[in-house]
This record gives structure tokens, sequence and C-alpha cells, in this order.
């Protein structure tokens, strides 16, 4: 059974970078496909950005160019690199997992998800 534990949140200034780290545990993490996703208070949980296995990489509109997801298999861990952050990037950011990816930005096809972990820019 996969397990999922994000960290790197906190408080930012607007223009200011954060490194969200999801660990994996669990022999077939590594074949997971990836996502992560965030959640603002009074909204729906919205998709961020996803990895494949085979390494293909997906992201909403809203954060192409500033933000970039990678995997280190030697570590279990899944990266979310956010720059440029802006204010309306608040939110709880959570790491998803799935053996086999159907749609990367629908929730529902992923089975595994961390605990999340709070982001807060500043204006």
């Amino acid at each position: 059974q996969v397990q999922l534990v994000e960290s790197g949140g906190g408080l930012v200034q607007a223009g200011g970078s954060l490194r969200l780290s999801c660990l994996g545990s669990g022999r077939t993490f590594r074949s997971y496909d990836m996502g992560w996703f965030r959640q603002a208070p009074g909204k729906e949980r919205e998709f961020v950005a996803a990895l494949r296995w085979s390494g293909s990489t997906y992201y909403t509109d809203s954060v192409k160019g500033r933000f970039s997801i990678s995997r280190d298999n030697a570590k279990n861990t899944v990266y979310l690199q956010m720059n440029s952050l802006k204010p309306e990037d608040t939110a709880v950011y959570y790491c998803a997992g799935v053996g086999g990816l159907i749609r990367y930005n629908d929730y529902k096809s992923y089975d595994v998800w961390g605990q999340g972990t709070q982001v807060t820019v500043s204006s």
C-alpha cells in the first residue's frame, strides 16, 4: 500500500519560491503516476501538475512557466518547484498517486493522497 507525505509548504512573499516534496512509501511507488492538486478556502480541489512514470508532464495553464514537477526515484520523492508565486497560489497543496493514470487533471483518477501542506503567498 503506497502512502504519501507532503512537506515544504509555508509563508512566502509574492514573487518568491517554494519547493514542495511528496515522500512515497511502498514497493510500487516508483511505477506510480503522480499529481499535485490544490484547494483554496471555499473552492473546489484544482489540478496543478502531473507526472507520468514515463516522464510526461502536464500543467494547468495558470502555473505553466512558473511551476515544475519532477521525481527522484532514488529518494522515493516527487517535487513541485514553485517560482514567481502569486497570492492566488495560496491553497493547501496535495500530492496524489495512482498505478495507472486515466485523466491526469481529474482528482477522481487518483487513489492515494497525502495529508496536504499549506502554501500562503502574501502580497
